[in-house]
């Protein structure tokens, strides 16, 4: 039972990503025109659109089986995610939040996929005409996820070369 219960804490920080992810697209579904631009400041735009592909809106002209394949795609990888934080030693905190962050990403964009049909991306950055995809919260959790996760990797190589330095 004690495992579960360090696993719990990272179980919470997923599914309160993915509360306050569909909060965010129900809101910006309520109030934005959809592809019309509301402009928060010269470079952030509040843009509703609906992506039928995956991220960047990759393959979203492909005619419809994509929303099948990336539905079971972000399942499984749910699935594995929710195996290893389950399975996740105690003291690995920022491996352990990279995973709940990209989990609930992952289970927040799913849920769209599976409820609408679509994912609902509504934050648009730009640099003059030059134009970043619109993306949401889940999109950026998973991308601070994958973020810390390379960091963590980088603090363990460091960690385990400093300790094999010490013992030669």
């Amino acid at each position: 039972m004690p495992r579960f219960y360090g696993a719990l804490r990272w179980y919470s920080v997923a599914l309160l990503l993915v509360l306050l992810d569909q909060y965010s697209k129900n809101l910006a579904s309520a109030a934005l025109d959809y592809g019309r631009p509301l402009q928060v400041f010269s470079w952030f735009n509040l843009t509703l659109q609906h992506n039928t592909g995956a991220a960047f809106s990759f393959l979203s002209d492909a005619g419809g089986w994509q929303r099948y394949f990336f539905t079971a795609v972000a399942a499984v990888i749910s699935i594995g995610l929710v195996i290893w934080l389950y399975l996740l030693p105690r003291g690995q905190w920022l491996l352990g939040l990279s995973l709940a962050l990209i989990l609930g990403g992952a289970l927040g964009n799913l849920w769209d996929r599976v409820a609408l049909g679509y994912v609902v991306d509504f934050i648009s950055v730009h640099y003059r005409q030059y134009y970043f995809p619109a993306f949401n919260l889940a999109d950026s959790a998973i991308t601070v996820g994958a973020g810390c996760m390379l960091l963590d990797s980088y603090l363990q190589h460091r960690q385990q070369s400093a300790a094999g330095e010490g013992s030669a």
